[in-house]
């Protein structure tokens, strides 16, 4: 667990080290300090979002005992990423995008709970649910904000799903292989959907990113 949460501090110090450079690099101001702290803040829920996943499935499929503890600080994601919205959209707003987030969470757990248990139907009926609430995100997402279209919105979450199954079952059949090389795609895939958040609100509040 340190490895993976050293990792992904790595990986944000880089980019941050990346978007500092290319800054001072330039006589014209590619990027405010203000976009760089949304790209970085996206970019560390959404690497909280799979990492914290991750922790999940690993704990389900090894039996392991901190199951509890991990899935608290899973869900805590939610919270962080209705809190990340409210400066741009408001409380309302906000807490309703957490609480499709928490159920796509809690859906994700079920999920991967009736597969451990061999249950196929349940877990049939909980991948259903999981991408119907995927579609609803993606028509709130696009219902706030005009430069987040519905479509891609949708594409997107559909390969987050995808590709977090795959890692699931990679994991619950001892496919360690094939489970680490899920993980790098939804970890690169996770970075995709962050800076597309981030683009939509630079797009839709300009004003709030001149500094």
């Amino acid at each position: 667990m340190l490895t993976l949460i050293a990792l992904m501090a790595v990986s944000l110090s880089a980019l941050g080290a990346d978007m500092q450079e290319t800054e001072m690099s330039s006589n014209q101001s590619c990027i405010t300090m203000s976009e760089m702290n949304l790209t970085l803040q996206m970019r560390e829920l959404w690497a909280e979002h799979v990492i914290w996943t991750r922790m999940f499935i690993m704990s389900v499929a090894d039996n392991t005992t901190d199951k509890a503890a991990v899935t608290e600080r899973l869900l805590k994601n939610y919270d962080d990423m209705a809190d990340a919205m409210k400066p741009y959209y408001g409380d309302e707003n906000a807490s309703e995008f957490g609480e499709l987030i928490e159920d796509h969470l809690l859906i994700a757990a079920s999920l991967v709970e009736a597969a451990k248990a061999g249950n196929s139907t349940a877990a049939a009926d909980a991948e259903d649910m999981w991408y119907e609430n995927a579609d609803e995100i993606a028509a709130f997402q696009s219902s706030i904000n005009p430069y987040w279209n519905e479509t891609a919105l949708m594409t997107m979450w559909h390969d987050h799903l995808k590709l977090t199954k795959d890692e699931a079952v990679a994991r619950l059949t001892m496919d360690y292989t094939g489970d680490i090389a899920a993980y790098d795609q939804i970890a690169a895939q996770a970075n995709m959907m962050a800076d597309s958040i981030s683009e939509g609100i630079r797009k839709q509040f300009p004003d709030m990113f001149k500094m």
